[in-house]
Parts: C-alpha cells; sequence; structure tokens
C-alpha cells in the first residue's frame, strides 16, 4: 500500500488557476524549517514543475562557488555597475552570516526546490527578473540622499545579524508581521519597496502563471506571497517590468547644468573680479571636489596613487556626466593593487566580518569607486554656492 502524501506546509498557499494547481510555499531566505517545507509541499503535491524565486544569473552564482573568479572588475568599473556589485555582495553576506548563525545554508531552499526538480523529474522553471535590473531600476529612482540612506542602511546590515535568533527568523512567516516590515520598509524607502517588492511581486506571479504544468510548486520568499496572490488571477504584459525606463528629459538635461553652472560661475568671475577672482574659483572648485574625492578614497585607505588620482579626476570628471571620479580612482587601484584570484575566493568569507569587508582588496575597489564618487559629489554641492557667494 503506498504511503499517503504529507499535508502541506502552513507556509503553503493554494491557487486554483485555468486548471491548474498553484502551490505558492513562503520561506525565510535562511531558515531550517523553510527547506523542510519546501520538501514537504513536493512530496504533498507531486508536481510537474517547481519554480524557484532565481534569475539565470544568481542561479549560476550559487550552484557555481568559484563564479566570483571570473569577475573582470575593470569591466565592472567601466561599465557603472560597481555599486550594484558592492550592494550585492553586502547582501549575500549579510545571508551568510544569518545562515552561518542558524547553521543553513543562505538560500539553501531554493536549492533544495531545485533538488527536488532533479530528483523527481519536476521541471524547474526560475521566476524572478534579473537582479541587475531589478538593482539599475531602483538605483535610478532614487536621489543622492536617498542613495547614501541606502548604502548607510546596506553598510549597517552586513553587520547587524548578531542578536537575530532562529525564532526570529520563522516570526517573518507570519503574514501580519511581513506586512507591517514592508509597510516600514515602505515608509524609509518607498522607491525601494516599488521596485524591488511590489514590481518583484507581479512578475514571479505572472511567470508563474505562464509556467507549463498541471502541479505546480513555487518556492518564494514569504514578503511576495500577499502580492503575488493579488497579482496571480490577472494576466499582465511584463515587458514593462523587464527593461530599464528611458531617462526623463529632465534627468538627461540636469547633469549638464551643474557642469554649465560652473564654467558659468568661473567666467564670471574673471569677467566681474578680473584674474585674481577668477583664480580664486577655480581654486575653489578644484581644491574642494578633489579633497572630498580623495578623502572618500582614503577612508578605505586606498593607495597614495589611488587618493591623488581621485583629487585630480573629480574636478574634471564632474564637468563630464559620461565619467566619474570614482571610476577613475577604482580603476588605479585595481591596477596598483590588482586582486589575486584567492581575494575573488575569499569573498564570501571576508564579507562577513567589518575587517574583512574593508580590507578585501576586491570590496575596497569597490569601495573606492563608490566612495570616491559619493565624495565628488558632495564637494561640487559644497563649491557651488561657495563659489557663487563669492
Amino acid at each position: 500500500m503506498q504511503d499517503s502524501p504529507p499535508p502541506l506546509p502552513s507556509s503553503a498557499s493554494t491557487v486554483a488557476l485555468e486548471g491548474k494547481t498553484i502551490v505558492i510555499v513562503g520561506t525565510a531566505h535562511v531558515s531550517a524549517q523553510s527547506v523542510q517545507d519546501v520538501r514537504d509541499a513536493v512530496a504533498a503535491v507531486r508536481p510537474d514543475t517547481i519554480a524557484i524565486e532565481l534569475c539565470a544569473p544568481r542561479y549560476e552564482g550559487m550552484v557555481r562557488k568559484n563564479a566570483w573568479r571570473d569577475t573582470n572588475l575593470f569591466r565592472v568599473i567601466r561599465e557603472g555597475k560597481a555599486t550594484f556589485l558592492l550592494a550585492q555582495l553586502a547582501l549575500q553576506s549579510f545571508y551568510r552570516r544569518l545562515g552561518r548563525k542558524l547553521e543553513v545554508e543562505p538560500g539553501a531552499e531554493m536549492m533544495a526546490g531545485a533538488a527536488c526538480a532533479e530528483e523527481s523529474g519536476a521541471r524547474l522553471e526560475l521566476i524572478d527578473r534579473r537582479i541587475d535590473i531589478t538593482l539599475k531600476r531602483v538605483w535610478r529612482h532614487l536621489g543622492l540622499w536617498k542613495r547614501l540612506k541606502l548604502f548607510a542602511t546596506l553598510v549597517e546590515a552586513v553587520f547587524s545579524s548578531d542578536s537575530i535568533e532562529d525564532a526570529d527568523i520563522e516570526s517573518l512567516k507570519q503574514k501580519d508581521q511581513l506586512e507591517a516590515l514592508m509597510g516600514e520598509m515602505g515608509s524609509a524607502f518607498p522607491e525601494i519597496k516599488k521596485h524591488l517588492i511590489d514590481e518583484r511581486d507581479v512578475y514571479l506571479a505572472q511567470k508563474l502563471r505562464a509556467a507549463p504544468g498541471e502541479r505546480i510548486v513555487a518556492v518564494v520568499g514569504a514578503g511576495h506571497v500577499p502580492g503575488m496572490l493579488k497579482a496571480i488571477r490577472e494576466p499582465m504584459p511584463l515587458e514593462e517590468l523587464e527593461r530599464l525606463p528611458p531617462p526623463s528629459r529632465w534627468s538627461r538635461i540636469w547633469p549638464w547644468l551643474i557642469p554649465a553652472a560652473v564654467v558659468g560661475l568661473i567666467a564670471w568671475g574673471f569677467f566681474q573680479g578680473g584674474t585674481e577672482r577668477g583664480v580664486d574659483s577655480i581654486a575653489i572648485w578644484v581644491g574642494v571636489n578633489g579633497v572630498c574625492s580623495a578623502l572618500g578614497a582614503a577612508l578605505v585607505l586606498a593607495h597614495p596613487l589611488t587618493v591623488a588620482a581621485a583629487f585630480v579626476a573629480a574636478p574634471l570628471t564632474s564637468l563630464n556626466p559620461t565619467l566619474a571620479a570614482g571610476w577613475v580612482a577604482g580603476l588605479v587601484q585595481a591596477w596598483v593593487r590588482p586582486p589575486a584570484v584567492r581575494d575573488f575566493e575569499s569573498l564570501p568569507t571576508a564579507m562577513e566580518t567589518a575587517r574583512g569587508f574593508f580590507t578585501n582588496p576586491v570590496t575596497r575597489i569597490l569601495l573606492v569607486v563608490v566612495l570616491a564618487n559619493i565624495g565628488s559629489s558632495i564637494g561640487t554641492f559644497v563649491a557651488i554656492p561657495w563659489i557663487a557667494a563669492r
């Protein structure tokens, strides 16, 4: 006599849709119980398809543990992706520290879903939006102050998991607490919640809706379940969510207004006050912008040549919106202190401590890029009113 299947876990929600039975398992991303919930749901449903909340690059990164070896830092910096890579590393570090504390591999519930698909012969579907698209959509809608606030929040998150216990993680699967958490996030970072949570709720739901098979088990973070249940009933196009929105006319114009203002103020100084005032205006622009950018690089103990490069580059790159002082400083740091293969291999463990975060050559290069850019931006907003007030 065949054993009866186990009951569905309490974290599972069932949707009947157009002849399909879809079971959505809401998980905590670092939780031993979540791994068991996934296995129990698969055993209960015996699905044709198992869908997991991963995109292809993230899945590849979890399967290939040494994928960091292939990272081309020069390309990352040139393409302006250093901030996104640093944010991704910070989030992964946060989950790794939680996982080590709770003796669970980060993302283990997703890999459990993938393993169940392989064991049972079910089709595996990766239903999340590409991580680079998500991060770029978030970043594009943040102003300078919100970007600084987000950066500080990420750095704090990297080193703040010591007080979180197993029961705290499991409590996140309670819908009322989770909705309260999302409400707090929406108040602090409404732009982030929209693009990181709300849009992906719709995306995940629609990808799940289109998944093949009559019996489907989906493994997603518990925070997405309420939004997915609302969005899964009606078909919606995904093209808008899969592309970067074109920059508005204002966003294309304003980056050029700053250099125009600087050049105009300096020219006005020469016209009104003669050579001395004009030269003083140039000195203020070069000194303030250069010093602030150089200080950003120096904060992470960058090489002296890198600090000097930030100082020289900032006053010039601030006049050209297509360039950035951090890119120059990061490339110089990567040239004078090129990371070895072992530095890439040690990234996951290095990010678990403050010392490792700031001393690993890879993360130091990324921090140089970010902080030199932030310093240059601060210098720009300090120097312009200073010059104008003279």
